[in-house]
């Protein structure tokens, strides 16, 4: 019989199975499907407008605003709006440090940059800017959110897996990101969300 793996065996795991996935999808995946993809673009520009980082920020936002007047007027949440306070707390936090650290770190260009307007498609590191392409933002705001949920209902985890899988094909056949952006942002996100979701467990009891 296999003993299951705790939290702390699982993580780092994970992490080695992220940096491969990551490595691979650099050197063999990200151009040759962003070139394929690049015919294609412009048929979900209205998509990428309606779904933009500023619009999920600011329902989020206004989320959170709702459910604390709600707490305050009512003097009490239920589990699951305070599920969702969390979780919405949790992907704006995750996703301002992944644009104002992580981008800025790995420095990768985006998709656009390098398909038209000739960058190199590598780490510039230190030499990002918050629009770099790695790891990929909406991905990180996404999986903090789902992490949450996931870890405080674990029956959510297949349904959401499955959104966010949608989610990163989505990202990657509209040229908004490479692979590899996405596949580093959902570990991220995921990672943020679970230990958050695990943090407010251990308080609530």
């Amino acid at each position: 019989m296999i003993p299951r793996m705790n939290a702390r065996q699982l993580w780092p795991l994970s992490f080695l199975v992220c940096v491969i996935a990551v490595t691979l999808s650099f050197a063999y995946l990200d151009m040759p499907m962003a070139h394929w993809f690049l015919r294609k673009v412009g048929r979900l520009d209205g998509l990428g407008n309606g779904l933009g980082s500023a619009v999920l920020l600011s329902l989020e936002a206004a989320t959170v605003l709702t459910l604390v007047i709600a707490r305050l007027l009512r003097g009490h949440l239920s589990r699951l709006s305070e599920a969702v306070a969390l979780a919405s707390l949790t992907s704006m936090c995750s996703y301002a440090v992944n644009s104002g650290v992580l981008k800025v770190f790995f420095g990768v260009p985006n998709p656009g940059n390098v398909l038209t307007q000739g960058a190199h498609h590598s780490f510039h590191l230190l030499a990002g800017a918050p629009d770099s392409s790695f790891p990929s933002g909406h991905m990180v705001l996404a999986c903090a959110f789902a992490g949450v949920i996931m870890k405080l209902y674990p029956r959510s985890i297949w349904p959401l897996a499955a959104l966010l899988s949608f989610g990163a094909a989505l990202l990657v056949y509209g040229d908004w990101h490479f692979a590899s952006d996405v596949i580093a942002g959902a570990f991220v996100g995921i990672s943020a969300g679970l230990l958050a979701g695990e943090l407010w467990l251990v308080h609530s009891s």
